[in-house]
């Protein structure tokens, strides 16, 4: 089974910036079009090789995100998904960067890739999504800073693998369009797309319904 674009969009309008959770949408097989024909899968979805895992690394259920890191509903919810995913103890987080938000965002994403090859994902992601507002670049380097992490270190490792971190986010922008994404955040639990803002009981069922199917 494969869903189109098409389909996705008429199931998905109205979600997305606003952070109004819209409806759930199956994701087959093949998760959509690319462009070209080219037709994403689900495992490109859910296992690209190069997207930081948080949670459970071998979980069997894996949540993605796709966020950005000026999104304030994404940063409003973070706190709760990431303890529910800690209390269970069987979740993989896949946060899907899509720099969607301007300069400052795409910036943002490019420092947390390059304290992920120093080894410093994790601290560097929180640090950014505990923040409340919109941000300036100079304001990125100072959260990141304050956090620990020097940001002409991480700048000069993203720096050093741009084809890999490039790649990935052309990839993350690529299945956005495909899977008809209107904005951030956007779930999927399993199979299944969540436009828009989650709150924890309907993300509890969410993860209860993939368990089950």
């Amino acid at each position: 089974m494969s869903i189109t674009r098409r389909d996705i969009l008429g199931f998905g309008a109205g979600a997305g910036l606003t952070g109004i959770a819209g409806a759930a949408i199956l994701l087959g097989r093949d998760a959509g079009d690319a462009g070209g024909g080219e037709q994403i899968g689900m495992d490109d979805v859910l296992r690209d090789p190069d997207n930081p895992v948080l949670g459970n690394p071998d979980g069997a259920l894996t949540i993605v995100e796709y966020f950005d890191y000026q999104c304030p509903y994404c940063k409003m919810g973070h706190p709760m998904l990431t303890r529910v995913a800690e209390e269970d103890g069987d979740i993989r987080l896949v946060m899907k960067d899509w720099p969607i938000f301007g300069a400052p965002s795409v910036l943002a994403s490019q420092l947390v890739f390059g304290a992920a090859s120093t080894g410093s994902y994790e601290p560097a992601h929180t640090a950014l999504m505990a923040t409340q507002a919109k941000l300036s670049e100079d304001q990125i380097r100072q959260v990141l800073a304050d956090a620990g992490i020097d940001t002409e270190k991480s700048l000069d490792a993203y720096r050093a693998e741009r084809d890999k971190w490039d790649g990935l986010l052309a990839r993350n922008s690529a299945q956005a369009a495909a899977l008809g994404l209107q904005g951030t955040p956007a779930f999927i639990i399993g199979t299944t797309i969540y436009p828009g803002a989650l709150d924890e009981t309907r993300l509890r069922r969410a993860i209860d319904q993939a368990r089950r199917a």
